[in-house]
């Protein structure tokens, strides 16, 4: 009889833990924390608080994910950001095609006239030489003409004399050996000669030997120029001498058209 009534009751116990894991599996999820048994009162032990008084409730399966919200209201526009550094340089692009020809430009103004610009000529690049082997014996008189064409009007004309000459025949005289272009001596810079003074002293002296008289001469017109070479009286006022030109040797002239001077 005792063994029928503790089955009995063995049977009533587990049914009731059946009927509350039933009940519990249906609460919600967020309900699966450890309670007392008098917060759930289906799982009320009857009364037996000393033997269960804590029941911990088993979770259910997961429900279905729910659909999704509404789309909320847009934000306001975040701040603007620092600038960020350089980037690398990009590789060259390939070569464009050619673009359209522009119009052609409006015609400029004529420009002002430019200086004259004075020719560069190599040395001996225009030149001539005039030689003659001849004794003049006069005391006042052109000796000999070399004429030269002059090429460029912006330039110079370099000459010089060489050969024998020499004075005789006197005391205290003087004769002067010269340089003409054209008829007319050398005005810039300056005349082209060289004089030869005798003082004897009572002796009989003839000085024959090598002499040589050079220079420079400006402003000549381009084309034929007659360059002469001439003897007479000295500028100094000394009576003429007994003068002679050539004595035995060559004589010559050397006409040269060089640039001008610098200033």
């Amino acid at each position: 009889m005792m063994r029928s009534r503790v089955n009995m009751t063995t049977m009533l116990f587990v049914l009731i833990l059946s009927l509350m894991a039933a009940f519990c599996s249906a609460k919600n999820n967020k309900q699966s924390d450890t309670k007392p048994v008098s917060s759930c009162p289906s799982c009320n032990n009857g009364g037996q608080t000393g033997m269960w008084t804590y029941m911990t409730c088993v979770p259910g399966a997961p429900g279905a994910p729910g659909r999704d919200g509404a789309k909320g209201e847009l934000g306001s526009p975040g701040k603007t950001g620092t600038q960020g550094p350089r980037g690398a340089d990009g590789k060259k692009g390939a070569k464009g095609e050619p673009g359209i020809q522009g119009s052609a430009g409006q015609k400029g103004e004529r420009g002002d006239k430019g200086d004259s610009v004075t020719p560069r000529l190599a040395s001996h690049t225009n030149w001539k030489e005039c030689a003659w082997k001849k004794a003049d014996g006069k005391d006042s008189g052109l000796i000999y003409n070399c004429d030269f064409l002059k090429k460029y009007p912006d330039t110079s004309l370099h000459v010089y004399y060489a050969g024998n000459f020499r004075v005789h025949g006197c005391d205290d005289c003087c004769s002067r050996w010269y340089f003409t272009f054209n008829g007319a001596e050398c005005s810039s810079p300056g005349t082209i000669d060289g004089a030869l003074y005798l003082y004897t002293l009572g002796q009989k002296l003839s000085p024959q030997h090598h002499r040589h008289i050079e220079g420079h001469c400006n402003n000549i017109q381009k084309g034929k120029v007659r360059v002469g070479f001439w003897v007479g009286k000295c500028v100094t006022g000394h009576k003429l001498s007994d003068a002679y030109t050539g004595w035995h040797s060559l004589s010559r002239i050397f006409v040269e058209e060089v640039p001008k001077a610098q200033q």
